[in-house]
């Protein structure tokens, strides 16, 4: 197999590898972030597990990483370029975090549960889609 079709399916073999975490470690189930988030009543830790677990994978390998000139099968890495705290980044974590806390679901366990076909699921999915186009839309004004 050559590396550039290695290089295409990277993202994909990645994105399962994530959605199947997401799914063993029951981040799919809105229920269980929103028990994260009840923190004055049936807490539910297992959240904090699972980030610290993943920390404890993805903090060594991008030490590792940064040994290297370039990723493995791309030819740059992509890092962040702002440096700054700003207005739209407030706003938007702000927006990120309601949505969060009022359904229990970010993007990531939302697109995996999309194999579902739940309405709750598909309707949270088109929200964020539209969302983001109209946030599109707003800054090419």
């Amino acid at each position: 197999m050559k590396s550039s079709m290695i290089a295409k399916l990277m993202p994909l073999l990645v994105g399962l590898l994530f959605g199947l975490g997401l799914h063993v470690s029951g981040m799919t189930n809105p229920e269980r972030v929103l028990g994260f988030l009840d923190v004055a009543g049936a807490w539910d830790p297992t959240l904090a597990f699972v980030m610290g677990g993943a920390l404890l994978v993805t903090f060594p390998a991008f030490m590792l990483a940064q040994k290297n000139q370039k990723p493995w099968f791309d030819t740059r890495f992509y890092l962040p370029s702002a440096a700054q705290i700003d207005r739209p980044l407030l706003e938007g974590a702000a927006l990120f975090g309601l949505g969060w806390g009022l359904v229990g679901l970010c993007p990531g366990p939302a697109l995996a549960n999309l194999v579902t076909l739940r309405g709750d699921i598909l309707l949270f999915v088109a929200a964020m889609v539209l969302g983001m186009l109209a946030h599109d839309r707003l800054l090419r004004r």
